[in-house]
């Protein structure tokens, strides 16, 4: 069901369904006409990521150079005023510290994982890490395997890896699951990378297959989340606020 607020996930559990908050991964469709947040908000946008990979209107992604706009300042000043969760995946470091800064309630990264852990654009920075924090938002730790780790096989320990050290970087209360992956059980079959480069295009390397880790490729993998935190000495309370506590705590400060 169509969610708009956090009593809805009440609701969507004692109905024995699905909580869905609309999220975009851009903020394109705003134009440079902030009115528009006010349209996508009625129609029960949520979330909205500031930039994707590349430059826009309000700031930087990671595959280039650059802040935050003046434009994208008076965005977010839109969007937080709306009570609409500000997402600063897929956008540089620059822009990221800038959006952080600029936003009067927190924010979220919702899928990423640990530059210092592991090298790649799309992570994010312990400075960063700890500004999203020090102002009340989270964290989350992706599953994609080139964001974790080089090794291909024999790695689920890299994402426990990143989960520790967002934990010990931002606190239990500011770090959440952000898989960027589905439920499916995936397999490397032709009509499946087929499939891939056909809606992901140049993004898809065939150096960086698979995206998957064993492990956490079905749909049992929050269970395999579950029990490596704990061998890894969370606590069953701070495991239940990874799991999604700490971002239903998110939801309710910010969306309401």
């Amino acid at each position: 069901m169509k969610a708009t607020s956090v009593a809805d996930v009440g609701r969507a559990r004692r109905e024995g369904k699905l909580a869905v908050f609309y999220l975009y991964q851009n903020t394109v469709q705003f134009g440079r006409e902030l009115v528009r947040v006010d349209l996508f908000h009625r129609l029960g946008l949520r979330s909205c990521q500031l930039t994707y990979n590349d430059r826009n209107d309000a700031g930087v992604g990671c595959a280039e150079a650059g802040g935050l706009t003046t434009f994208g300042r008076e965005l977010i000043d839109r969007m937080n005023a709306r009570r609409m969760l500000v997402d600063l995946s897929h956008a540089n470091m620059q822009t990221m510290a800038e959006a952080i800064a600029a936003s009067k309630a927190p924010v979220i990264v919702s899928h990423t994982a640990c530059l210092a852990v592991h090298p790649h654009r799309r992570n994010t920075t312990d400075a960063n890490l700890r500004a999203l924090a020090d102002r009340g938002g989270v964290v989350g730790v992706c599953q994609m395997r080139p964001f974790l780790t080089a090794k291909k096989s024999d790695n689920l320990h890299a994402y426990f890896d990143h989960v520790l050290h967002a934990i010990k970087l931002a606190g239990v209360e500011h770090v959440c699951i952000g898989s960027d992956r589905d439920h499916r059980v995936i397999r490397l079959s032709p009509e499946y990378l087929a499939e891939l480069k056909r809606e992901e295009g140049s993004q898809v390397l065939d150096s960086e297959l698979p995206y998957f880790i064993d492990e956490l490729n079905g749909p049992r993998r929050m269970e395999v989340v579950a029990d490596g935190l704990a061998k890894r000495g969370l606590k069953a309370r701070d495991v239940e606020r990874v799991l999604g506590g700490n971002l239903f705590r998110l939801y309710r400060d910010v969306i309401g």
